[in-house]
């Protein structure tokens, strides 16, 4: 039931909306196609963001890939938790670790959890999102993950004009080119947590070069 709604919404209806309404240029889509567990990591501006990454994954991956949301807003009541987890499949995790001395989920372990049983996140380590082409500082989240999963590969994604498109605190949609670019999988070199979100941010920025070049 779960993968024809996952089906329905996201292969087609949204497929088809944002061919409408954003005519997003997707470059190098086959790169995420990947037979595997792995992390879709980008920039954020908007929540198109989400809908443009898991309305271009082939069915069966799309199945099997968890955006991450924030539980305190996606789920600040059990019917919005059961809407964000069944509609957009994803996983609504706490902003932070529990502290010494605390009980509570720990939102790593909860990702890794998701990369152990074979499928996929999508992850935006700006957290919230921001102004339009402006990087945030990435927290620390993915490269705690990937610390953890080092046979896990991370895609990484940039997105530009969605945020444009979108913006934060808006509901309307207004047209702007818009682009995104799907790097290669990328198994990471660096070991410990902050190298990892170095090494992520530096790829993703990567891609953003290449689309100025362009």
């Amino acid at each position: 039931m779960k993968r024809i709604v996952l089906y329905l919404i996201f292969s087609v209806i949204m497929r088809l909306i944002l061919k409408i309404f954003t005519g997003t240029k997707l470059i190098n889509k086959e790169n995420l196609q990947y037979k595997g567990p792995c992390i879709i990591v980008g920039n954020h501006n908007s929540h198109l963001d989400t809908i443009s990454i898991l309305a271009n994954l082939p069915l069966d991956q799309l199945v099997k890939t968890h955006p991450i949301a924030a539980g305190d807003y996606f789920g600040k009541s059990p019917f919005k938790a059961w809407l964000t987890r069944f509609f957009v499949n994803a996983v609504l995790i706490p902003r932070s670790r529990p502290k010494e001395g605390e009980t509570g989920p720990d939102p790593i372990q909860m990702m890794v959890d998701v990369l152990e049983k074979g499928e996929s996140l999508i992850l935006f380590p700006e957290g919230s999102r921001g102004e339009p082409e402006i990087f945030q500082k990435f927290k620390r989240g993915v490269g705690l993950v990937l610390e953890k999963c080092p046979d896990v590969p991370y895609i990484p994604v940039y997105m530009k004009g969605l945020g444009k498109i979108l913006p934060k605190g808006d509901s309307i949609p207004v047209p702007f080119d818009s682009y995104m670019h799907v790097g290669k999988p990328v198994f990471p070199i660096e070991e410990t947590a902050d190298e990892i979100v170095v090494e992520v941010e530096k790829h993703i920025r990567s891609l953003m070069e290449k689309e100025v070049q362009e």
